[in-house]
């Protein structure tokens, strides 16, 4: 009895194990299935990709590549051929870039000689212009030998003196002080006092005495002979530094006729501020 129910308890075992065992695989199965790590590895292993239509055959599949192959090729050829399109442009851009270039150096280099041309002319015309009045300086102030030409010439000696002690002997302080032979007052101005020999420069004689100016005879002195004359300074030291003694050639302007007066040296200053006196000469 006790043997039939260890039998019994066994063959129950094990059934409960055989069920507990297809229970337990049951449910992993379930689960693997329903796991979505577990369907995108059966997709991994899968060789083609399955989609909603059926697999394309193999002789699609080689029609497709060819095709895909054909358009690659083409689209090689068409970029070769825009590339050698855009150098070619570039060539022919840079060829009218370098030709405006090489005009606008051309057309530089014109103006710039241009501009030269008219600086040199400018310049000339600047010298032409500054040479004019030197020109015309030299004719406004022409040399005694040209203004005077036509006037006699003479040759003296002439000195300086001053109204002072030292050339007539008199003082400041003296009545006549400063008063010449003729009876007009000694100056030094447009037309000077001058002293000379009467037998040879009678008074009233007026004289042009280069460096020094134009004179009129209207004193005298002792040693005053012949042809020499003296100059009339207002200082000592103007007769030393300015003219001392020396051998010049004077032009007579007008021969005195004996008489001189202030009305003569006002005629006189008249003519030559008015340069009537050199008016005839060219």
């Amino acid at each position: 009895m006790r043997n039939q129910i260890k039998s019994f308890f066994l063959l129950g075992s094990i059934i409960l194990l055989c069920l507990g065992v297809g229970y337990w695989m049951t449910i992993t199965i379930t689960a693997e299935e329903n796991n979505p790590m577990r369907a995108d590895i059966k997709e991994e292993h899968q060789p083609f990709h399955k989609s909603s239509k059926e697999r394309m055959p193999m002789d699609e599949i080689q029609d497709e590549e060819e095709k895909v192959d054909w358009v690659e090729d083409d689209q090689l050829i068409s970029v070769a051929n825009i590339t050698k399109d855009d150098e070619e442009e570039s060539d022919e851009l840079e060829l009218e870039i370098s030709s405006d270039t090489n005009e606008n150096v051309e057309e530089q280099n014109d103006t710039e000689e241009v501009v030269e041309v008219k600086e040199e002319e400018t310049t000339e015309e600047s010298q032409d212009q500054v040479k004019e009045p030197e020109e015309e300086e030299q004719e406004i102030e022409p040399t005694a030998e040209v203004a005077y030409k036509e006037y006699p010439k003479k040759t003296v000696v002439a000195t300086g003196y001053t109204a002072g002690y030292e050339s007539t002997g008199k003082t400041e302080s003296h009545p006549e002080y400063g008063i010449t032979f003729s009876g007009l007052k000694v100056q030094r101005d447009t037309i000077s006092t001058i002293a000379a020999d009467l037998s040879v420069f009678p008074l009233g004689t007026v004289l042009y005495v280069p460096d020094y100016g134009y004179g009129i005879v209207t004193d005298i002195g002792g040693a005053i002979k012949g042809n020499i004359i003296d100059l009339y300074y207002e200082t000592v030291d103007e007769v030393f530094v300015e003219w001392g003694k020396r051998e010049v050639d004077v032009y007579v302007i007008e021969v005195g006729d004996g008489v001189v007066t202030s009305s003569d040296l006002n005629y006189w200053e008249e003519q030559i501020i008015t340069e009537a006196v050199t008016a005839h000469v060219e």
